[in-house]
This record gives structure tokens, sequence and C-alpha cells, in this order.
């Protein structure tokens, strides 16, 4: 199962990319945990600076945008 965090201390962004990630796993059909990383020195632990940010299993795709729904499920799977 695939581990999917939404790095981010709760912006309507990261609200966002919360919702797409969710999305682009159901649509997908992969078992993923989703969930959403708000404590802003677990975020700094990353590396990541710009927010939102999502991390696939422990690294970091995207920081400080939403990217469109195919590039999100291909980040994804």
């Amino acid at each position: 199962m695939k581990k999917l965090q939404i790095l981010g201390t709760g912006c309507p962004k990261c609200k966002k990319l919360f919702e797409a990630t969710q999305q682009a796993v159901k649509e997908l059909g992969i078992e993923a945990e989703v969930t959403k990383v708000e404590d802003i020195n677990e975020i700094m632990k990353f590396g990541v600076i710009s927010t939102p940010a999502l991390s696939v299993d422990g690294t970091v795709k995207v920081v400080g945008r939403i990217p469109k729904s195919d590039e999100l499920k291909t980040m994804i799977s």
C-alpha cells in the first residue's frame, strides 16, 4: 500500500491537494493511505519550504502547487 502525505498547514491549496489526491487514488483504483501533515516541524523534516507538497512513500514529488489530475496520477502510480 502506498503512503501519500499532503504537507501543508491547512491552507485552502493544501486542502485542495488533499482532495485531488484522494480522487486520483480512487480513479486509479489503488490502495493508498492518504494523510495530512500539518505540523510545521514535521513538514520541515521533508525539506519543504513552500506548501502544499505531496510525498509519495517518503519522497517529495511536488512542492508549492497543485498538479493537474493526470500528472498527480503519474506521481502516485
